[in-house]
């Protein structure tokens, strides 16, 4: 029997009205692919230029999604393709773009990843979070000198590159899993 009109409002207003109160212009939860990622960006990339996002702030938070898209392709624990395959893998995450009362944007991305994974993205980030803009700007360039090293999954680019666009330094956190089999959950967020 088909749920009531009033139920299905009452059951699920409020994540409309919660998302439509935060401003929410995307948000997607399940599992990325590079075709998930190449459709989301061009709804992205759409979106931002009918609602007027002036181009710099545009390309910053093109680029960003998709950096923060592939890091849940490249670092996700839950995974529906076997852990060994680095082609074609399928990830669950999910990712949120919102706005800002002040015109800022805030890109927020949530996975689950490995406890030893989850120790090398805590380095990472840390390193990051310490370093002026020039220094990542710089850091970015040092990079892109560089022999990709074997096995990397981008030559930590990405991180480079949301860190280069943000208007301040990225935010991350990994609290602890509620149970004691189950992978820490990473959060990441950039302003833009």
């Amino acid at each position: 029997m088909p749920t009531p009109p009033s139920l299905i409002a009452e059951k699920y207003g409020p994540f409309f009205n919660l998302a439509k109160q935060h401003q929410v212009i995307f948000y997607y939860v399940g599992y990325f692919s590079q075709n998930i990622i190449a459709a989301m960006a061009e709804a992205v990339k759409l979106q931002l230029e009918v609602a007027g996002v002036a181009a710099p702030t545009r390309r910053k938070l093109f680029s960003s999604f998709v950096e923060m898209a592939q890091n849940i392709i490249h670092y996700s624990a839950d995974a529906l393709t076997p852990p060994s395959q680095d082609n074609g893998e399928l990830r669950h995450g999910s990712v949120c773009i919102l706005r800002e009362n002040d015109g800022s944007f805030l890109l927020l991305c949530a996975n689950p990843v490995a406890p030893s994974v989850a120790d090398e993205l805590r380095v990472k980030l840390d390193a990051l979070h310490k370093m002026t803009l020039e220094e990542i700007k710089q850091a970015y360039r040092q990079t892109l000198r560089e022999d990709t090293p074997e096995g990397s999954k981008g030559a930590g680019l990405g991180f480079l590159t949301v860190a280069r666009d943000a208007r301040e330094p990225l935010e991350f956190d990994f609290p602890p899993a509620e149970e004691a089999s189950d992978s820490p959950m990473f959060y990441l967020k950039a302003t833009i």
